[in-house]
Parts: C-alpha cells; sequence; structure tokens
C-alpha cells in the first residue's frame, strides 16, 4: 500500500514486526539500560560529579552575566569582569577543595571531625572580637590578604561531621533521648548563640536544618522530633521578631501591596524580573536587573536574573539539577553500609538542598528574605569554597557505596 512502510522480518522467519510494535520493544530496553546503570556501584558518584559540575560552571556564566556592569566603575578603576575574575578564582580554589574532600579517607575525615568542630567555636568567638570585620551593621567576616572569611560556612561542615561522629559512637544508647540529645543539641544551641551575636539569623537557620538533619538520619522518633521542629520555629520566630530590621522584612512579607518605597525593594523587582523572563527568557546577558534595578543581583537573588534571561524553563532547569542532587544524595545515604556515612551524606544533601529551597522560597516571594544564598549559583567565596567540599566528601561517600571497585567489602570508619 502507498505511503505504507514495510515491516521488519523477524529473525527466524515467521511472524513480522511492524514499527510501531518495533518502537514498543525499543523503549522498555532503553528504561533497563537506564535502570542497569543506575544499578552500577560507581552511578552515584559520577552523578555527583556532573551535577556539581553542571551547577558550578552554570553559576559563573550567570556572575558574569550579573557582574559585568556593576563591576564596572572608572573612578575606582574597576573592570568590568573584576567579579567575574574573583569567583572564577574561587571556582578554581574550590576545585581543590572537592578534590581534598574526594581523596581524603573517610577515616581520616571523621577523625578530625572533633578538632574541626573546636576550631570553628574558636573562629566564632573570635569573630566578635576586634579580630573580625564589621559591616552592615554586623560583624561576621574576618579579612585575611584582602579577602572576606565567613566562619559560619565552615561551621555548618564542622557540625555535620562531628554530630555524625557524636551519634555514631553512642548508637548502642540513642533509644534513650537524652544520649540522642546530649551533646549535639546543646552544642548547636551554643553556636547558635555565637552566630546570633553577629547577628546572621540566616547562619542560624543553616545550622538548624543540620541539627534537625543529624537527628533525623539518626533515627529520632517522630514525636520528639516534631517537638524539636516546633521549638526551632518557635525560636526562629521570636529571633526574627526581636531587631527591627528583620521585623521589617517580616512586616513587608505579609504586606498584600509592598510599595516602591519599603523594604520588599528587592522582591518586588525580583518578582518584576521574574515576569519580564517569560517561559524562555530575554537571553543571557540580555536581562535589566543586573543594571543596578535588583540591588545583590550576583548573590542573594542571581535567581530572578536565571529567571528573566532563561525564563520559566531555565528556573525548572535549576530546580531540576538541585532536585537531582537531592535524589542522588538521598540514593548514597540510603546505599551506605557505615552508619557514618549514612549521616553525613544525608545531613550534606539536606544542607546544600534546602539552602537552595530557601533562597528560591524568598526570591519568588514564598518566604521572608533571609539573605540564605543559591548553592554553586550566587557569587561567594566562604559559601562556595565549603559547598564544594561538602560535595566533595558526598562524592567521597559514594564511593564507598557496596561493590565499589575500590572498597568491594563493607568499609566501616573508625574516629
Amino acid at each position: 500500500m502507498a505511503g505504507t512502510e514495510p515491516p521488519f522480518p523477524q529473525r527466524g522467519g515467521g511472524r513480522v514486526i511492524d514499527v510501531k510494535e518495533r518502537a514498543a520493544v525499543r523503549r522498555p530496553r532503553a528504561g533497563q539500560a537506564l535502570t542497569g546503570w543506575l544499578t552500577r556501584p560507581l552511578a552515584s558518584f559520577h552523578l555527583v560529579l556532573a551535577l556539581t559540575g553542571i551547577l558550578g560552571l552554570f553559576g559563573a556564566v550567570m556572575v558574569l552575566s550579573a557582574s559585568s556592569v556593576s563591576s564596572y566603575d572608572p573612578s575606582t578603576g574597576g573592570g568590568q569582569y573584576d567579579m567575574f575574575f574573583k569567583h572564577l578564582t574561587y571556582l578554581v580554589l574550590g576545585s581543590g577543595v572537592f578534590w581534598l574532600g574526594l581523596r581524603l579517607p573517610l577515616r581520616k575525615i571523621r577523625g578530625l571531625a572533633s578538632k574541626a568542630m573546636a576550631v570553628a567555636l574558636g573562629m566564632l568567638v573570635l569573630v566578635l572580637t576586634p579580630l573580625g570585620s564589621a559591616g552592615g551593621g554586623a560583624q561576621r567576616w574576618f579579612v585575611i590578604a584582602g579577602q572576606s572569611v565567613q566562619p559560619i560556612e565552615f561551621a555548618k561542615l564542622a557540625l555535620v561531621l562531628w554530630g555524625a561522629h557524636v551519634l555514631v559512637a553512642k548508637e548502642h544508647l540513642l533509644h534513650r533521648w537524652r544520649h540522642l540529645l546530649v551533646p549535639v543539641v546543646p552544642v548547636t544551641l551554643l553556636m547558635f548563640a555565637l552566630v546570633m551575636a553577629q547577628p546572621n539569623l540566616s547562619g542560624t537557620i543553616t545550622l538548624g536544618v543540620v541539627m534537625l538533619g543529624l537527628l533525623w538520619f539518626a533515627g529520632i522518633p517522630a514525636g520528639l522530633f516534631a517537638a524539636l521542629v516546633s521549638g526551632a520555629a518557635a525560636g526562629f520566630t521570636v529571633l526574627a521578631l526581636s531587631a527591627d530590621y528583620r521585623l521589617g522584612r517580616v512586616l513587608t512579607f505579609l504586606s498584600d501591596s509592598p510599595g516602591p518605597d519599603s523594604g520588599a525593594y528587592q522582591t518586588t523587582q525580583a518578582l518584576y524580573a521574574l515576569a519580564d523572563g517569560g517561559a524562555f527568557g530575554r537571553g543571557l546577558g540580555q536581562g535589566s536587573a543586573n543594571w543596578g534595578y535588583l540591588p545583590g543581583v550576583a548573590n542573594d537573588f542571581i535567581f530572578a536574573l536565571v529567571g528573566e534571561e532563561l525564563g520559566f524553563v531555565g528556573c525548572i532547569a535549576v530546580i531540576a539539577l538541585y532536585a537531582g542532587v537531592a535524589i542522588v544524595g538521598t540514593r548514597i545515604a540510603r546505599r551506605a553500609l557505615d552508619p557514618w556515612i549514612r549521616l553525613v551524606a544525608g545531613t550534606l544533601t539536606l544542607l546544600v538542598v534546602a539552602q537552595a529551597a530557601i533562597n528560591i522560597g524568598y526570591v519568588v516571594g514564598l518566604l521572608p528574605v533571609t539573605g540564605v544564598t543559591l548553592p554553586l549559583i550566587s557569587y561567594g567565596g566562604s559559601s562556595l569554597l565549603v559547598t564544594l567540599g561538602m560535595l566533595g566528601i558526598l562524592a567521597n561517600c559514594a564511593r564507598h557505596e557496596p561493590g565499589a571497585p575500590d572498597h568491594p567489602g563493607v568499609t566501616r570508619s573508625r574516629g
């Protein structure tokens, strides 16, 4: 018959298979191939590498677009690409930190957990002294060789490693709630106090995420976990209302019609940028948010620029990448035979994804502005370095999955 494709003969004679039937046979085979690849021991490892690389490179492109206008300042000699080159330098250094987290034996990393926590607490204390640098009404940084270093970023990673170490060391006692909560909760509360003295609410929130993640993956009873979450929510509410500028952010968030002169200027401009992007965006480098209309566009509000220049499709792609991190990290934690690896992988994954969710949430107007940056995409120094270090450790955890070539047996980490 004219216009009809000839059927494919079946090998060995007999019945013939037409085009539609052949396609139906191929689809399950493709799915089986993907499933087969995902069951390979190092599939999670390669996925972590891919997701980290894509997010890091994409972040560099967006920082270039966000900063090419604001960096240029003839009065000070600032070049158009100064901010981008600085970000690129941090990205290269962060790649080294990623490699270090990937290659160091996990037993050594666990062995350093207590020392890392001691250093983190010391840094949080010292930043409040004259050694710390103040700016914008807060004292959160050390200035080393002209570069700002935020100790809170290192403190988050230290809490993950130390908290997992303590909980696993007391594994046989965790059925008693006192041993489950002590000393992780008291030490975290001490860190809360030091961070709020800076003050830094966003840092306190992320430390709270780490604490709750550690306890959740350690198997805390649901009732006790719900009580802790309620207490944490109440505490953060009190902290949010305890300072005029934070109270202003909350009231602005609750306002039905924030005007251009209100504290919601950034959020309003972010929503305008997202709306201007439409489905496919205005094109890379073609946005208006980077011309000074949106303060902090390279930092806290870079997701708005993604929406303006790459549209709804670009935003969904970014969210999909973080969803990929969540899925892969959860897979690594679930497949881990070592309880310390399980706690570290699960909590690191939660921390990265929660920071992304909080940032995207306040950019699109679903949450009050907190100052949490978008991991690997926002311009940053300390945040970028530590995030790459965390993902390096996560990739290291993936190399310890059952059946991995380098670790054919059960690898138990000892502190």
